[in-house]
């Protein structure tokens, strides 16, 4: 389309008031300004829309014609940006999600705020918190909520609070003693998350120079799995969220095991791409998630943001 918008604007104008020196004015225009605007409409569409009767500026035949053809859609327009000009609680967010958040937190947030708002839609994509990062760097979600933070450098990266790992089994021999000293637990089965995984890094990072003589009997993507396989594989353990193995240490299907001089946790994080628009719906639905997590996880997490 080779006419503006700003062309069918003040066409539409001078076809209602009829002077050129109104409409400069209404649109804070010099009067040669709009003269030219409509005088380059006319050569685009190839003839003369107005007429000059007693100094007054009225439409001709072309002019009617091409008038009813756009004022409908000038109108349509003005209601878009009207209505996207208070979107705040309209609209559609994709948000990634690291598999703990996903599984434990987040679909509680978005439940309820799609019950709150339901003119708006969240689309949530899972994966680990490398692959979440990495969609947030490629412009594929507009936000994530991972598990530890990572290195990218196009991302802007928001504490959420803290959560804490423990280190589980379903062997209730372990139970014999009190507290283990991590040196003796090294070459027992270990069960870990895959490679990418915010739980894996942060439990391997604070296990620092024990790292490299674990014994990883196996790895597997989601927590759920790991806990199945703690039932059922003696002497095997894991390092876990609490949160997602809360019910079955509180009915006795899997143990923690307290490690001396060890305290593991790591930090939840929102993430998004440093260059992102922050839309008055992004910025509510923000705002409204760190408020939930701090409810979901309990006063010793509220007081951790």
């Amino acid at each position: 389309m080779r006419f503006t918008l700003r062309q069918m604007e003040l066409f539409l104008e001078v076809a209602k008031i009829g002077h050129l020196t109104q409409v400069a004015k209404k649109f804070g225009l010099s009067q040669s300004a709009v003269s030219m605007s409509l005088k380059e409409l006319e050569s685009i569409l190839g003839c003369k829309l107005f007429e000059r009767v007693q100094k007054k500026l009225v439409l001709n035949e072309k002019g009617r014609m091409f008038y009813e053809e756009i004022e409908p859609l000038i109108y349509r327009l003005r209601d878009i940006e009207s209505e996207f000009m208070s979107m705040e609680n309209k609209g559609k967010l994709i948000i990634g999600c690291s598999t703990t958040i996903a599984d434990y937190i987040m679909p509680h947030i978005v439940c309820e705020y799609m019950q709150e708002y339901p003119e708006v839609k969240i689309s949530m994509k899972i994966a680990n918190t490398s692959e979440i990062a990495k969609m947030v760097e490629d412009g594929l979600i507009d936000i994530g909520y991972i598990e530890g933070e990572i290195i990218c450098s196009h991302c802007v990266f928001t504490p959420m609070g803290k959560d804490e790992l423990v280190v589980i089994t379903g062997d209730k021999s372990f139970m014999r003693k009190k507290e283990y000293f991590i040196d003796n637990l090294l070459n027992k089965k270990w069960i870990l998350r895959e490679e990418g995984s915010g739980t894996r890094s942060e439990f391997m990072k604070q296990l620092g120079k024990f790292a490299n003589e674990l014994n990883i009997y196996l790895e597997l993507r989601h927590t759920e799995a790991i806990i199945n396989v703690l039932k059922e594989v003696d002497e095997s353990l894991s390092c876990v969220s609490k949160i997602a193995v809360k019910k079955y240490l509180e009915n006795g299907e899997l143990y923690e095991l307290k490690i001396k001089g060890f305290e593991f946790g790591r930090d939840f994080y929102q993430v998004y791409h440093k260059s992102k628009y922050q839309s008055e719906l992004f910025k509510k639905f923000s705002l409204y998630a760190r408020s939930r997590f701090a409810r979901i996880l309990g006063d010793k997490y509220a007081q951790s943001i």
